[in-house]
């Protein structure tokens, strides 16, 4: 999310870039086994598992697994999923469920988001109603799971609303993406967030407005203006200093949080040339660094 973040919560409007990396899910029957059960594997972009588990059919119950805490999570998302589709995984075939990463785990790219919205398609559930009432969130990271390029995201009177927007910046190649590698939890981020005062509808009307200014900026210098705005106004907000304040003071240009702040990704833009710009991130000793184009759709 470029812009709206928490505040989103609240009707804001969100500028949303989706990520050009994603996750895959395989669905493949098991003839000959039985009792029928879901055999669920996890594989990471190097096709490592990190998790497996086997859950029985129709019941759903968890036979074994490599991470009960995971499974429970997932057996979450089934049976919502059944919930909404009674006739989801009610069938007395064994199947295998394959997950894929194209990203490392760590990254903070939406593993969550991704397997939900692919469960949605799956199953035929409301992917919406499914992150509501399992992930929690404003839901912004499930219509980007199914976006073909940027996005406007909104809730008005509780309903996700999205719309395709052109953002095609010319500057895109003075913008970076640094990964912190700080994990942080969203939703101890919008804990902490929802701790303050009641938002004013002048900042929400304001955070909206920063989100189509920036959708339409041409110029660095006030797309940077623009940035630095939206970090402050959130700054206030959370009682706590910008991740530029904090790790970046001394960067020749912006640095923007993204998501729970302090974590994951920040987005960098400067006028200095790529190379000085991956030394500076470096000699901080941050090693993971990519470019619009090789992050964003």
């Amino acid at each position: 999310m470029l812009s709206g973040e928490y505040f989103v919560l609240d009707g804001a409007l969100a500028l949303a870039l989706p990520s050009r990396f994603g996750q895959t899910l395989e669905i493949e029957p098991l003839p000959g086994t039985t009792p029928p059960t879901l055999k669920w594997r996890s594989e990471d972009a190097d096709g490592q598992a990190w998790f497996d588990a086997e859950f029985q059919l129709p019941e759903l119950s968890v036979l074994s697994t490599s991470d009960a805490q995971i499974a429970e999570r997932l057996q979450s998302m089934l049976l919502e999923c059944r919930r909404q589709v009674p006739d989801f995984l009610q069938h007395r075939n064994t199947l295998q469920a394959i997950t894929k990463l194209e990203f490392p785990r760590l990254w903070g790219l939406g593993s969550s988001s991704t397997l939900l919205y692919n469960l949605a398609q799956w199953s035929g559930a409301d992917p919406f109603e499914l992150s509501a009432q399992t992930l929690g969130g404003s839901g912004y990271d499930i219509a980007c799971a199914g976006a073909a390029g940027p996005i406007f995201y909104q809730l008005q009177d509780g309903q996700p609303q999205v719309r395709p927007v052109k953002f095609v910046p010319p500057f895109q190649d003075q913008l970076y993406f640094v990964y912190l590698d700080q994990k942080q939890d969203s939703r101890e981020g919008i804990q902490q967030y929802r701790q303050q005062k009641e938002v004013d509808a002048r900042t929400i009307t304001q955070i909206s407005e920063l989100s189509q200014s920036l959708s339409r900026c041409k110029r660095l210098d006030l797309f940077q203006q623009l940035l630095q705005m939206h970090e402050r106004t959130l700054s206030r907000r959370l009682q706590r200093p910008t991740v530029q304040t904090l790790l970046f003071p001394d960067f020749p240009g912006v640095v923007k949080s993204l998501g729970a702040w302090g974590g994951d990704f920040v987005l960098a833009s400067s006028d200095r040339s790529s190379e000085e710009v991956w030394a500076y991130f470096n000699r901080k000793g941050f090693e993971v660094f990519l470019k619009y184009e090789e992050m964003i759709e």
